[in-house]
Parts: C-alpha cells; sequence; structure tokens
C-alpha cells in the first residue's frame, strides 16, 4: 500500500489500515451462524478498532467544513469535503470495517447530518450527540414496499396523520432499510406522508423520528443481496404499524419540519452520494491491487504463459488503472466544488460521480473475478462480495437513470446559449469572408 496514489496527499501513518485489513476476517468470523444470534450481537473486534481510531484522530472525519462542525459539535478533524475524500477512498479498501470503525458510514453519516443541520436542540442532545460518539446506530427508512421509489413523489403508502390521542400516527410499509437489524439501533428516521392534501407534491412529507424498539415497529426479515445479508447492520424490511409520535418530539425540526420532508433529503442525499463514490474508488484500487498479484503469481500459467504475459490481462490491468484515476479526478472535482459552493451548487458534479463511479468499480472487480476463474466468485477472495456491495450502489440514493435523465436534461439547458454563441460565430465568419472577397469557404 505504500505506493498508493492517495498518499501523495497523506501520510501512510495518517491512517490504519494495517489494523483495519487483518481484522476483516476475525470481524466475519465473529458474526455467529445462527439466524437469530447473527443480529444479537456485534463482532468483539470492532469495538477494539474504534477505540484505536479515536486514539490515532481518525474519528468523524466526514464532518467536513468549519460550519457543519460548529453544528456537530465541533467534532472530526477538520477536513475539506476535497480532503476528507482523500481519506474515504482510503478507508474505501476495506469498505465496512474501516468506515464503521472511524464512525464515518452510512447511513449514520447522512443521518447525523440532518439532526445537526435541522434537529431541534433536544433532538440533537438525544440522538446526534450519542451518533457522534459511536454508542448507537441509525436507519434512513425511505424505500416503499411495492411503490416505484426511485420517483420520490411516489412515495404515499407511509403516512404520519394525527391521531385521537393528539399525536402523530406512523402507518407504513418499507423496506431495503440499512441498519434496521442492528440491535445498537435506536431511531428510524422514516419519510412519512404528514400532509397528503397539499397541492405540492414536495411539501407533502416530513422526516419523522421513529423508536425501532416502540410498539408497532416490526422487522419483518432481512433481505439479502445475492446471497449476503450483510449481518448484523443488514437490510431490512419494515412495517410501521400505528407507532405514535410527537410532533415536537418526533419530527425532525419540530412544528418547523412539518412538511420539509423533500427539502431535507435532498440536503443529505447529495453529499451521502459522493461518500459512497469515494469508498467505491477505494474499492476498486483494492480489487486492482489484488488482480496484480494474482497475474503475477508464478504458478499460474496458461497456454505456456504466466497470466501477466496476456495481452488481455495487460490491457485489462491498463484500462483499470486509467478507469480508477479518471473517477478519481470526477470525484475530487466535485468534493472542491461542494467546498466553495455547497452541495446545491456541486449537483452536477455529484451526478455524474454517481453514475460513474459504481460502474467503473464494478468493471474493475469483474476482471479481478475473471483472472481468479471460478475461485473469483467464491467466498475465498473479498471480490464477490466487494462486487455484490458495489452492485446496490447503481440503486442507492437514486438510481443511475435517475441521475443520467437529470445530467443529460441540464445538458439540453446549454442550447440556446450554443446557437446563440454559434450565430455569431457565423456572422463574424461571414463578414471576414465579405471584406476578403470570398463567397464561402471550405473546412
Amino acid at each position: 500500500m505504500a505506493d498508493h496514489p492517495v498518499l501523495k496527499y497523506v501520510s501512510a501513518g495518517a491512517w490504519s489500515l494495517n489494523d483495519v485489513l487483518p481484522s476483516e476476517k476475525l470481524f466475519h468470523a465473529q458474526i455467529p451462524n445462527s439466524p437469530e444470534a447473527r443480529w444479537a450481537s456485534i463482532p468483539p473486534v470492532l469495538e477494539k478498532l474504534k477505540v484505536k481510531a479515536k486514539e490515532l484522530g481518525l474519528w468523524n472525519l466526514w464532518l467536513s467544513g468549519g460550519d457543519f462542525q460548529g453544528m456537530a459539535g465541533g467534532e472530526g478533524g477538520g477536513l475539506t469535503n476535497l480532503e476528507y475524500a482523500v481519506m474515504a477512498e482510503i478507508m474505501g479498501h476495506s469498505a465496512i470495517l474501516a468506515p464503521q470503525s472511524t464512525n464515518c458510514s452510512a447511513p449514520d453519516t447522512g443521518n447525523m447530518e440532518v439532526l445537526a443541520r435541522f434537529g431541534t436542540p433536544q433532538q440533537k442532545e438525544k440522538y446526534l450527540v450519542p451518533l457522534l460518539k459511536g454508542e448507537i446506530r441509525s436507519s434512513f427508512s425511505m424505500t416503499e414496499y411495492g411503490v416505484a421509489s426511485s420517483d420520490a413523489t411516489n412515495l404515499r403508502n407511509t403516512t404520519a396523520l394525527p391521531s385521537s390521542s393528539g399525536k402523530l400516527s406512523v402507518k407504513g410499509h418499507k423496506w431495503w432499510i440499512t441498519g434496521a437489524g442492528d440491535p445498537r439501533n435506536v431511531i428510524h428516521i422514516v419519510l412519512a406522508v404528514t400532509d397528503p392534501k397539499n397541492p405540492s407534491p414536495h411539501k407533502r412529507h416530513s422526516l419523522v423520528l421513529v423508536d425501532p424498539r416502540s410498539k408497532g415497529v416490526k422487522i419483518v426479515r432481512p433481505l439479502t443481496v445475492f446471497g449476503y445479508d450483510d449481518a448484523p447492520e443488514g437490510h431490512c424490511e419494515v412495517v410501521y404499524d400505528g407507532v405514535e409520535v410527537d410532533v415536537d418530539s418526533g419530527v425532525v425540526g419540530g412544528k418547523a419540519g412539518l412538511g420539509r420532508g423533500f427539502e431535507i433529503i435532498q440536503a443529505r442525499l447529495g453529499p451521502g452520494r459522493l461518500h459512497h463514490c469515494m469508498r467505491s474508488i477505494g474499492i476498486a484500487s483494492r480489487a486492482l491491487d489484488i488482480l496484480l498479484q494474482r497475474v503475477s503469481d508464478p504458478n499460474r500459467k496458461t497456454f505456456g504463459k504466466h497470466l501477466r504475459e496476456h495481452g488481455t490481462v495487460l490491457a485489462d490491468i491498463a484500462h483499470s488503472r486509467a478507469e480508477i484515476d479518471s473517477a478519481r479526478l470526477l470525484v475530487l472535482a466535485a468534493a472542491r466544488r461542494i467546498d466553495i459552493g455547497g452541495a446545491k451548487g456541486a449537483m452536477q458534479d455529484i451526478g455524474i460521480a454517481k453514475f460513474t463511479v459504481p460502474s467503473m468499480a464494478l468493471k474493475v472487480i469483474d476482471r479481478a473475478m475473471q483472472v481468479h476463474g471460478a475461485e473469483g466468485v467464491s467466498g475465498d477472495t473479498p471480490l464477490a462480495y466487494c462486487y455484490a456491495s458495489l452492485r446496490t450502489l447503481r440503486y442507492a440514493d437514486g438510481p443511475d437513470e435517475v441521475h443520467i435523465q437529470q445530467i443529460g436534461k441540464n445538458e439540453l439547458k446549454r442550447v440556446e446559449g450554443l446557437r446563440q454563441r454559434s450565430e455569431k460565430v457565423k456572422k463574424e465568419s461571414d463578414r471576414l469572408l465579405r471584406e476578403d472577397g470570398k463567397l464561402k469557404a471550405k473546412l
């Protein structure tokens, strides 16, 4: 790892991959095989790594920017988004364990951002403080069962409406709720309809705070991705059946937060999308490292050649390096744009990175799997698990198609300006030809 490109920007001694990578197998070995026990305990090695991360000053590094740090109580290392992009790539080499060890993992980072920016003082004290300390976990409950949730205005089967008790009664059916299986989870931030008759579809929803231990919350089942259940966090199907919450304490922002669900989730999802991209580059880089070691194994020869001597293998290596480095520049540019103009001003850059980087990383992992033959799809290397985890990112926080469509529409907005410029160029070109006595010219 000493030659990794990001180490040009940050010292190798500033991070703990030497602690995390050797702990991966132990982490998975400490997860019980029993279906019930898998969701009832946390691998002890994780807590040891969290202690080490705090000692090294690698805790809450995601808290980028002075203003946000102030809202969140001054935690974090004072990194800009650009600087954190470098750190997140490094953490992506162990995409499950490293972010958790440093309190930089989704969905907690996005949920902490929501609470820091929009929560009431009481909500910050109750939920943000223990989240920042890594004492609890959380979920963001948005995707609805049986609904085309990629169009968020479709989200309608989860409601939080006044009940006879004067509180809001939360009823709905969600799924793919990350972290809902975790025994440390004490809060779901639920996107629910609170004003169904509002003429604006973007003002009908609010974010509601639901304790998963409350009466009426049912974790139906953990879902699997290509057979992986991601215990003990998981991605779960959840039913809310008449869970009562108070408006002041149970709606993000209290009464002032009613109807602001869409506004808040946009503020949450923008940086979160980029965090995923940052880590994805680290995953791809690790896959390329594994590929290089495989093809350089002197015992691996086909048709009289070592694997590294085949032209197709060399091409895969070259393309992988070029694609990783290109994707990194996309991510760094988006991170810098956030630092300059905020997440809202960087949505174009974030959107391009979101539909480009995960697909790039999947291609690199697929190449690494291919040179391993059947071993590449087994559990004997981390490649299959990395592929499964990354494949979900083409859906998470908005599917590729949504981002591609939006970027395409944004590009088309340039057409009128381009036509005006072309017309000016044509007029000036015609003038120059006339002055020179020419009627037309070939280009």
